[in-house]
């Protein structure tokens, strides 16, 4: 006979207990040198206000939370299955809709139309700086970092490197940096992008002939040492980058310009006004979108799919990986280098704190939560994630610490790793990789890091 803490339910309701136990700890009051114990103990002893009614404490509202975590879990797993069957059911007659072609393309316009007028009807000051800086930015950033880990399988984890590079080229051609620009003669910011896109792109190159025949781990550990040496030298080439103080603490040089227009009698110029830069953003943002689509199904995104799947029967077909990898890296490159040029551009500034590693695992974790080598998915992901993130930045909740803001994500993605494995929207082709692979065909660590055995 099963003693009563193996049972199924006892292990729900232990798991459930532990789990508001840790956020609990996650939202209580901080610590202190003197009084090390004192955050355990006000997360769980502090006086709060029922409503008005009456006060109790902490561990009082988590009970109930608890409580109904369990509730839920138990309700899923003797009705889940039937849950499934009527989901499926109910979600056969739009899915075979949504197959169709112009239902598809229908619903992207009507998606585009909403991000055209989203500015106008969000008068927030706050919301429309955050719509460019934050959720344009790393949208931008997630779509490339999904062409190396989503098409082609390869495990970058210095990603921001080629943000920084096209933040830092921006400046230079403007004539923002120590460096003197390009013969002597700062150019229109706009005339930034082209070089800094080509200078990404050499960098991806660069970085990946001679490190693309590593797989795995090794691959992710040289291209996590490429991210910090871009940084370190950022902070540490005072002459040439302007250091830790960046483009504004240098004296001789000036801010970074505002995007310009002068052609003929068409003049404007880009100034504090968040909008503008939304639309130019959200211009690139499609361009990047339709050239990735396009580039998935093309002899190159398969060629991609081939080597993520299985590398060695991918070059036994004559496809040559070490190419098709390095143009995952340079492409991929491309809308980080952007990325780069639309965050110099509005700020006005750069600096090398902004492109540590801690932006290159928040991409990352943006793709991963999309779905990898889902377009549509990276791009709901990544405006999923940056919207709730600076949400709580601007209106935090009570109990809400900024510090563990990350501590959130990290649970989020754990969430989603057990419960919806290929991501909130995910690739059909990556849905199909993971299926074979829990039915036992193929292997699991291929369905990231395309490491073969």
């Amino acid at each position: 006979m099963e003693r009563w803490w193996q049972q199924p339910w006892a292990r729900r309701a232990l798991v459930s207990a532990a789990t508001m136990a840790v956020l609990e700890l996650m939202t209580g009051p901080p610590g202190s040198q003197t009084e090390p114990m004192a955050g355990i103990s006000g997360s769980f002893n502090e006086r709060v206000s029922f409503f008005g009614l009456f006060a109790g404490f902490r561990w009082m509202v988590f009970l109930v939370f608890a409580a109904a975590l369990f509730a839920v879990w138990s309700l899923w797993v003797t009705k889940g299955p039937q849950a499934k069957v009527a989901v499926r059911a109910t979600m056969a007659a739009p899915r075979a809709l949504a197959e169709r072609r112009p239902v598809r393309w229908g619903f992207y316009g009507l998606m585009l139309v909403a991000a055209i007028v989203l500015p106008m009807i969000l008068n927030d000051p706050y919301w429309q700086q955050q719509l460019t800086e934050q959720v344009g930015v790393f949208v931008l950033l997630a779509l490339g970092l999904n062409v190396v880990v989503g098409f082609a399988g390869l495990l970058d984890l210095g990603f921001v490197a080629f943000y920084a590079i096209g933040a830092y080229a921006t400046a230079w051609v403007t004539g923002s940096l120590p460096t003197p620009a390009p013969f002597h003669h700062p150019v229109n910011t706009f005339w930034a992008i082209p070089v800094a896109i080509v200078l990404a792109m050499l960098a991806g190159v660069l970085l990946g002939t001679p490190t693309l025949r590593l797989r795995g781990d090794y691959l992710a550990i040289v291209t996590l040492g490429f991210g910090e040496i871009v940084t370190i030298f950022a902070n540490n080439l005072f002459g040439i980058t302007g250091g830790a103080y960046g483009t504004g603490g240098v004296t001789g040089t000036h801010p970074i310009p505002h995007f310009s227009i002068h052609l003929g009698p068409i003049r404007y110029v880009w100034t504090l006004n968040p909008v503008p830069y939304y639309y130019l953003t959200l211009v690139f943002i499609v361009a990047f979108i339709v050239g990735f689509s396009l580039l998935e199904h093309s002899r190159v995104g398969r060629a991609w799919t081939a080597i993520r799947e299985d590398e060695v029967a991918a070059e036994s077909l004559g496809i040559n990986p070490l190419k098709y990898k390095v143009m995952a890296f340079a492409i991929g490159a491309a809308s980080a280098g952007f990325a780069g040029v639309m965050t110099a551009g509005q700020s006005n500034f750069v600096l090398p704190t902004s492109f540590v590693l801690q932006v290159s695992i928040n991409v990352l974790v943006l793709v991963i939560f999309g779905g990898m080598g889902s377009i549509a998915g990276v791009v709901v992901g990544a405006t999923v994630i940056e919207v709730l993130s600076s949400y709580l930045f601007h209106s935090p909740p009570a109990g809400y610490n900024p510090a563990d803001l990350f501590l959130y994500i990290g649970a989020l993605l754990m969430v989603m790793m057990i419960l919806r494995p290929a991501g909130l929207i995910p690739s059909r082709r990556r849905k199909r990789e993971i299926g074979l692979s829990e039915a036992g065909e193929g292997h699991m660590n291929e369905v990231l890091t395309g490491d073969q055995p």
